[in-house]
């Protein structure tokens, strides 16, 4: 049976639009059910009308505190019943609740726990790296908790940095990875081939999982 995804973003939806790809072409056991925005008006929203996806917008600026936001959102959450959420562009501190522990991925640029935490994502990323010397760097995809590019790692792609690079070549790599890396992780999630242990995580072989 497919699994009940439910994605939050907050501007271009490139991943989202990524991810519907490869859920058409991989045959990814997965159902795009809602895509939540913290902003309104993005293309995000519009590649999910077009998609025929329902959409809502939950903005911090709407909500007292931290708390009250992640509330707004685990409702909208608990509304469509999903078995995975998918962080794809989400620039927006959220609180999970114990009930979606280990069931929220997200992707970040970079090999976590390198180049991650608060104020980290974008190109804020890659500048970091460029500007710090690392010879490689690449994108994560974890699981989220409550602190930031902290919860398990699931996966992980690395890219080497050239001596050359500026922060729009190296992004463009990275995102490359990115678009591979994460439908990969929910492919193997659908299959129920993801198994956490504490901190560490097993992908499953087809064979173990029978």
């Amino acid at each position: 049976m497919s699994k009940r995804i439910a994605f939050l973003l907050s501007g271009s939806g490139s991943t989202l639009a990524n991810l519907l790809e490869h859920i058409e072409t991989d045959d990814i056991l997965a159902k795009v059910v809602k895509v939540l925005s913290s902003r309104s008006g993005v293309k995000g929203l519009s590649i999910a009308a077009d998609a025929g996806i329902p959409s809502c917008v939950v903005r911090r600026r709407d909500h007292a505190d931290t708390q009250d936001f992640s509330d707004a959102i685990s409702a909208e959450l608990d509304s469509c019943e999903p078995d995975l959420v998918v962080f794809g562009g989400f620039m927006c501190y959220y609180l999970p609740p114990k009930r979606y522990l280990n069931r929220i991925i997200n992707v970040h640029p970079a090999l976590i726990p390198a180049f991650c935490g608060k104020g980290m994502y974008g190109d804020h990323v890659h500048k970091a790296v460029l500007d710090y010397g690392v010879k490689v760097t690449g994108c994560t995809v974890h699981f989220v908790d409550e602190i930031y590019d902290h919860g398990p790692i699931i996966a992980q792609s690395a890219v080497k940095v050239k001596e050359d690079d500026t922060v729009e070549t190296l992004r463009e790599r990275v995102r490359a990875e990115e678009r591979k890396l994460l439908p990969l992780v929910v492919k193997q999630y659908c299959e129920d081939r993801i198994s956490v242990s504490g901190r560490k995580v097993r992908v499953l072989t087809a064979k173990e999982n029978r």
